[in-house]
């Protein structure tokens, strides 16, 4: 899920031409079918823009990879079929697999990481698919199933750089300039395409500059994960360390080799977007269909609102592509909560303010005083720091974007410092919810921001790799209903130990960002 073997995919080069003629004569709806092209209204009015939702996320498996892998599946000889076809994969090429096996009557072995959730183990075993649990990581599945598939005669369906695989998602495209044409507005200025492998963007870049080449296809990339972006600039595929989770759907650390060759010469542009940017616009897509969206679903309407800012276009015809839907329940509360943020109807400040009586309730009259409308405070912690001043978390309700800034020039005017926390990610992951103050007997302590995967013993491997000489002085985790949760963790290693704590971190494996630095900590713990 997290990361990309490189693809063994020699195929000579094709022409946009070629794949166009592979797109319409792409085998897809034996499983697939034609998705709506929706009228995002209310984006839309907000927008001053005319916004079109692709619902992907209407598929039999809430996705749009059963096309591309029943695609592949299908132009197998009947020999291949009988020997059956195997993948790896946590996610929804998984699912596709399987429902495109059942389809043909084939046999499909799908290898997933032994940390994946059950809910999607189960999933696959509905529709088929024999289930084959290997190693920790989606690299680790993946190895064990190219030894699987050398050993039993499988073919492999890989999920993304695979040309038959490419065409099948290029038949979204094809749906998109068809279904314009039943539309008042026949014209459309770009389409916004999330990427992880590059499997989707390359099909649908195919077939819209062999068709309609004045349409601009935008590739959409989470800010953390960024692998085709960075392979574009550099010009040379680049393989990431880390990827960033949230957008599991897209977390990749090295694109395919065709699908780099196909974006680097056919996408327009690119936009990068971040986890507040999508969980807001999984609400702006909730509040115009009713429906929810999974993160990389949601990456394409981000763009837009993002697009439309940076260009200050109007009047303009933009799609985006709802890739998929299938997002545990669980991490609903996450994306609520960091919606208010996203759309900036929450900012977040630190504020110092002194120890003295008056000063609390001066700063209360100040924000119901800060202009612009009524205001609510959504958030209050106080700490005293000392006997001469005391430092309060607060969360403040917001009528736009930008206005943060505002709110905190505004309350150092009257005297208290303040900081804009609005976009730091220490104090909106953690810091809201174990505020508490500095401790004086935590010296030499380093504080840092893990991403943990969700699963037993993780825990006790940090833990029991951690030098016994280091010493734990804060912990804070934090489920997000997601295959792996956020967690802060304070450890005291003096500067003499660098070297070693170092190779610890390296030696563990998790993301992670140090936030020794970060004044938010300074401040409250």
């Amino acid at each position: 899920m997290s990361s990309q073997p490189e693809s063994k995919n020699n195929t000579a080069a094709l022409t946009p031409d070629d794949y166009l003629k592979k797109i319409l004569n792409a085998r897809v709806y034996d499983v697939a079918k034609e998705t709506p092209l929706d009228l995002a209204r209310n984006l839309s009015r907000r927008l001053n823009n005319t916004v079109l939702l692709k619902r992907e996320d209407k598929q039999p498996v809430f996705s749009f990879k059963l096309r591309g892998a029943y695609n592949k599946m299908a132009q197998l000889s009947p020999g291949q079929l009988h020997k059956g076809v195997i993948c790896a994969s946590a996610g929804n090429h998984a699912q596709g697999v399987a429902l495109g096996g059942r389809t043909l009557n084939t046999r499909t072995v799908i290898v997933m990481p032994i940390t994946t959730p059950q809910l999607k183990v189960d999933a696959v075993k509905a529709l088929g698919g024999e289930v084959v649990l290997a190693g920790e990581s989606y690299t680790d599945a993946y190895n064990h199933a190219v030894k699987l598939q050398e050993e039993e005669g499988l073919t492999f369906i890989h999920p993304f750089d695979d040309p038959d695989v490419i065409a099948g998602q290029g038949t979204v495209a094809m749906e998109i300039l068809q279904q314009l044409q039943s539309l008042p507005h026949k014209h459309l200025d770009a389409v916004f395409v999330a990427i992880g492998g590059g499997g989707l963007i390359s099909g649908v870049a195919n077939y819209i500059k062999a068709v309609r080449p004045g349409i601009k296809v935008i590739g959409v990339q989470m800010d953390d994960s960024n692998a085709m972006i960075q392979s574009v600039q550099k010009g040379e595929r680049v393989t990431l360390n880390d990827v960033g989770l949230f957008s599991d759907g897209t977390a990749v650390k090295l694109v395919g080799e065709e699908t780099f060759r196909i974006t680097r010469e056919l996408v327009d542009d690119y936009v990068e977007v971040d986890t507040d940017a999508v969980c807001a616009s999984i609400k702006d897509i909730f509040v115009d269909t009713r429906s929810i969206v999974e993160p990389a679903g949601a990456m394409g309407v981000a763009a837009i609102k993002q697009y439309v800012a940076k260009h200050q276009c109007e009047g303009k015809t933009f799609a985006a592509i709802l890739c998929g839907a299938n997002m545990n329940f669980d991490r609903l509360r996450f994306v609520a909560e960091r919606a208010e943020v996203g759309e900036e109807h929450e900012g977040l400040f630190a504020i110092t303010i002194p120890e003295e009586r008056g000063s609390f309730r001066r700063l209360c009259a100040l924000i119901d005083n800060l202009g612009g409308g009524p205001r609510s405070v959504t958030e209050f912690n106080y700490r005293m720091n000392s006997s001469e001043r005391a430092h309060v978390f607060v969360g403040i309700s917001m009528h736009g974007k930008g206005e943060s800034k505002e709110i905190a020039a505004k309350l150092v005017g009257q005297g208290f410092d303040a900081i804009d926390l609005t976009h730091n990610e220490l104090a909106k992951a953690h810091v809201r919810y174990m505020v508490g103050g500095s401790s004086s007997v935590a010296t030499d302590e380093r504080l840092l921001r893990f991403e943990f995967p969700e699963r037993p013993g993780a825990l006790m491997r940090f833990l029991s790799m951690l030098n016994p000489a280091w010493n734990i002085s804060l912990f804070h985790y934090r489920n997000q209903g997601a295959d792996y949760s956020e967690v802060l963790v304070g450890i005291q290693a003096p500067a003499s130990d660098d070297a070693r704590f170092h190779e610890f971190l390296e030696q563990l494996g998790y993301p992670y960002v140090e936030e020794t630095d970060n004044p938010v900590y300074r401040m409250f713990l």
